[in-house]
């Protein structure tokens, strides 16, 4: 609906299109604080939540770029890093690991959301298009920030998927190694040696 109110011109359609925007993020604030509260939160859900508000800011920007407002290469760019970061979410559901949004991807997406929001608005006319640009750089710098916090983070989150070591378990709770191949487990107080197996040689005549 976004898309469609900023291509089709009429009088104020920037104005519409905006405010059906700005709607559309607060419900999906909305719904995803409801969730968490009621605690109803899914995996699933914590992956394509993200991608929801990706696809509909992404598309958002791409008509900015059309009205004027937004410079091509600012939006390349944040458009770059969103393809980049989901493929490294899809490598750790390879894994089996969901990598949920992180507090800096949230603060990124809002930041994203504002400067679609004054950049409707700057192409409806309420304000400068330089308003658009400062905000729309500010978004490009946390849009950035975000994906280098997610690529460190991304190795070591998908790491821990992987399958744990053999353990067994030990007398008095706890977990410890299992023991190599030819060492003993001795009791406690007794140090453990390599037990060397006797072979019994034919006796003479």
């Amino acid at each position: 609906v976004v898309v469609i109110l900023f291509a089709w011109d009429f009088p104020d359609h920037a104005y519409w299109a905006t405010a059906v925007f700005v709607v559309a993020m607060a419900t999906d604030q909305v719904d995803g604080w409801l969730a968490r509260r009621r605690n109803q939160t899914s995996a699933f859900g914590s992956l394509l939540d993200p991608i929801a508000d990706k696809v509909l800011v992404m598309a958002a920007l791409v008509m900015l770029v059309g009205e004027g407002v937004a410079p091509a290469w600012m939006v390349a760019a944040i458009v770059a890093r969103e393809l980049l970061v989901s493929g490294l979410r899809l490598a750790a559901i390879e894994k089996g690991v969901v990598i949920a949004a992180r507090d800096l991807g949230k603060l990124k997406t809002w930041a994203q959301a504002l400067a679609v929001a004054i950049g409707g608005l700057a192409a409806a006319g309420a304000w400068s298009d330089t308003v658009a640009w400062w905000a729309l750089l500010v978004a490009l710098v946390l849009t950035w920030l975000s994906g280098l916090d997610y690529a460190r983070v991304a190795p070591r989150v998908a790491g821990a998927g992987g399958p744990a070591p053999r353990r067994r378990a030990r007398a008095g709770g706890g977990v410890a190694a299992a023991p190599r191949r030819g060492v003993a487990a001795l009791g406690p107080g007794r140090p453990a040696r390599r037990r060397a197996r006797c072979r019994s040689r034919p006796s003479g005549p």
